[in-house]
């Protein structure tokens, strides 16, 4: 097509063309885009014939495929390069593709063809991977209001197109507060405590401005070292609070989320009665493994009462050293990063810094890639493609074949924080494996982290920490990468559960502790040499430090979560007034703490705000859905399990054959099968937690 040649994102036919691609290019494509899908629609929708997949589902693949592709460049330039002008691009066209998806889901017409061809004859000879996508494109006309009287459709549309640029403006307001704030240091002594590399990176933030002393932000890798490491407690209380108060009230009154908060929840209880639902928990549930919100709260509810008396354990421990050896009469919460490391220190001899210096990221990466060919006997090789920023690298996923090296995908990974790269770590999908009729069928991933990058003329370093997200994301890439489905809406993460999403992503964190695995993926950034096996051992002995109190924090998100989505939305109608009215933000403080008065064992002070830097349910995908993490991690503990098992008395956990199942049954089947099927097909059983309170060292002691 000619309009490919002027706009570089109309180019389907390789990699999206990143040194091309500009913000004057997104409205004339995706507006294109959306008419050609439309005027699909509106011929597929008119003929008489009962619909084959053929004619009818393939066709309404790739136009959406292309649009997809399209928009989602667009989304993933808005989260790794938000410039000005780059957000402008997206928010203008927002609530256009917000309208269109909307408009789709609705549409009476292509859900009765749908349901025409799954009444028809040729259901029963498609695949029950064919059917299974048919089942689901029903369920999810149901979810998008297809069923709706017609007079009620406008307003489920409206609701839809709000609900998407709050949730940008959220993830917008939450950066720009996030780049606001920054703390300076004007004399040596006032750095006392904080490591060497993030001193540097401080330093070269202030002489990038010209300015003389050392520059702390909120960006994780600067923030983090200052509350863990800083002798200055007020300079670590100034950092807590700045960073617990962002986007916020008590900041910049442009950037307060919480206005869009109570919008948010307010729309999505009133889109959960028009669709029949009691409120938005029970609609976020529908797709997903669990059934009900009450029996997630139920499994939620079991593990904290499991390990609340864990984290009372850390948190007296914390306190009484804390007053004994460091002279903190009162422990607040800017301190328990700098004790809890303290104490770490103290009791195992060691520090983060210490283990951090073993971990250069060429090391780290080859231990990664290492492991992946290990488990799956595919290669990891650099590659070329265009990039957003010189500091991304590309790869190609290669296996062997009966005609040689076959391409199985590849990915680019994006691993430095910057200051227009939204914060937190995630994996995307750039391309799904389809076969289809314009070009190849390969799939492609973004991995994105926000580490801290090199300092001083040396690679960058990452605690065992940043390691663990590194190898959690890549278990996303991974699930999306080794897939061997050629059907896009089960391809690769496509069609996955909700709550078993986290499956291969926590599961690959697992292999971040095994000594054979660490053997090959540290080297001392000064001198070269391996991470020493005695303290590897204090590693071991010290990875459940506190993980009763973590595992609260947890649950203290997954519980405020659920009952925001559930008991909120309730007590709405209680007005008559379905929702239409905000919620107050004062009502969402108060569920969270109430929720806090359950789990917690330590209370934040009164100006805390944190759902207002919340992005995972209110501009992430995960509402009504942050359950999963834990949810999941059972299931990813138990499917390691199989590996201690096969590796046994064999010195390593990197077992082939294991891989080779898990890769079969787990990552390469998608959304093809429900996630429960797939697990009990890996592990011969339903999953069992005993692996995840064993792994967290929640076993009582005899």
């Amino acid at each position: 097509m000619n309009a490919t040649v002027a706009n570089p994102l109309l180019d389907f036919s390789g990699m999206p063309r990143f040194a091309d691609i500009k913000p004057e290019h997104v409205e004339p494509a995706i507006r294109g885009l959306i008419d050609e899908n439309r005027a699909l629609i509106e011929r597929l929708t008119a003929e008489t014939a009962t619909p084959t997949w053929d004619d009818f589902v393939s066709p309404m693949d790739e136009a959406g495929e292309r649009l997809g592709r399209a928009w989602g460049v667009v989304g993933h330039l808005h989260s790794v390069f938000d410039v000005p002008e780059w957000r402008e691009a997206y928010n203008a066209m927002l609530p256009d593709i917000s309208r269109f998806f909307a408009e789709v889901g609705q549409n009476l017409a292509l859900f009765e063809k749908y349901k025409a061809l799954h009444d028809s004859a040729e259901f029963a000879t498609l695949s029950p991977v064919r059917q299974r996508i048919l089942e689901h494109a029903l369920r999810d006309f149901r979810l998008s209001g297809a069923e709706l009287a017609d007079e009620l459709k406008p307003r489920f549309q409206a609701i839809q197109e709000e609900q998407s640029q709050l949730a940008a403006k959220f993830s917008e307001n939450l950066l720009d507060a996030t780049n606001a704030h920054a703390e300076w240091v004007s004399d040596e002594a006032g750095l006392a405590g904080i490591p060497e590399d993030a001193r540097a990176a401080a330093r070269e933030a202030a002489q990038a401005e010209a300015k003389p002393g050392w520059k702390f932000t909120l960006q994780m890798p600067s923030y983090l070292p200052v509350l863990q490491y800083a002798d200055d407690r007020e300079l670590r209380a100034r950092m807590y609070r700045a960073n617990a108060t962002r986007a916020s009230e008590l900041g910049n009154p442009e950037l307060d989320n919480g206005p869009l908060i109570g919008r948010i929840l307010a729309l999505r209880h009133e889109e959960a009665r028009m669709l029949g639902y009691r409120n938005y928990a029970e609609v976020s549930l529908v797709p997903k493994m669990a059934d009900t919100p009450e029996q997630v709260l139920g499994f939620l509810h079991d593990l904290a009462a499991k390990a609340k008396p864990f984290a009372e354990k850390d948190l007296e421990e914390l306190q009484a050293f804390a007053k004994a050896e460091l002279g903190i009469d009162r422990l607040e919460p800017w301190d328990l990063g700098y004790a809890s490391e303290k104490l770490r220190q103290a009791r195992y001899a060691y520090s983060d810094q210490e283990v951090k210096q073993y971990f250069p990221e060429p090391k780290v990466l080859d231990g990664l890639f290492g492991v992946i060919r290990a488990l799956y006997g595919v290669d990891i090789l650099p590659d070329e493609a265009p990039k957003w920023d010189p500091d991304v690298r590309f790869f190609r996923i290669e296996k062997d074949g009966e005609r040689g090296n076959e391409l199985v995908g590849h990915f680019y990974l994006d691993l430095h924080a910057r200051s227009t790269k939204r914060g937190g770590a995630w994996m995307d999908s750039a391309r799904s494996r389809h076969r289809n009729t314009w070009g190849s069928d390969s799939p492609v991933a973004y991995l994105v982290c926000n580490f801290p990058g090199p300092v001083g003329g040396k690679p960058a370093t990452f605690t065992h920490d940043d390691v663990l997200t590194l190898f959690h994301e890549c278990g996303h890439g991974l699930h999306h990468l080794l897939t061997k489905v050629d059907e896009l809406a089960v391809s690769g993460i496509h069609g996955v559960e909700w709550d078993a999403v986290e499956l291969p992503s926590q599961f690959m964190e697992n292999f971040c502790w095994e000594w054979d695995v660490l053997q090959g993926m540290t080297a001392h950034v000064d001198t070269g040499a391996p991470l020493p096996r005695a303290l590897y051992d204090k590693m071991i002995a010290a990875k459940n430090f506190q993980s009763g109190m973590q595992t609260v924090r947890q649950l203290e998100f997954s519980m405020f979560d659920l009952r925001l989505h559930g008991e909120l939305g309730a007590s709405a109608d209680e007005s008559g007034d379905a929702g239409a009215a905000p919620v107050p933000i004062e009502r969402v403080m108060a569920v969270l703490d109430e929720v806090r008065k359950e789990v917690a064992v330590m209370i934040p002070p009164a100006w805390h705000r944190f759902p207002h830097s919340f992005a995972h349910i209110f501009a992430g995908g995960y509402a009504a859905g942050y359950y999963s993490y834990k949810w999941a991690e059972v299931l990813s503990a138990d499917a390691f399990e199989a590996f201690e098992e096969a590796g046994a008395g064999r010195g390593s956990l990197l077992d082939p054959e294991t891989g080779a199942r898990f890769w079969r049954e787990i990552l390469a089947v998608g959304g093809s099968r429900p996630a429960l099927e797939s697990f009990k097909a890996f592990r011969g059983r339903e999953p069992r937690p005993d692996a995840l309170l064993r792994h967290s060292g929640m076993v009582a002691q005899e």
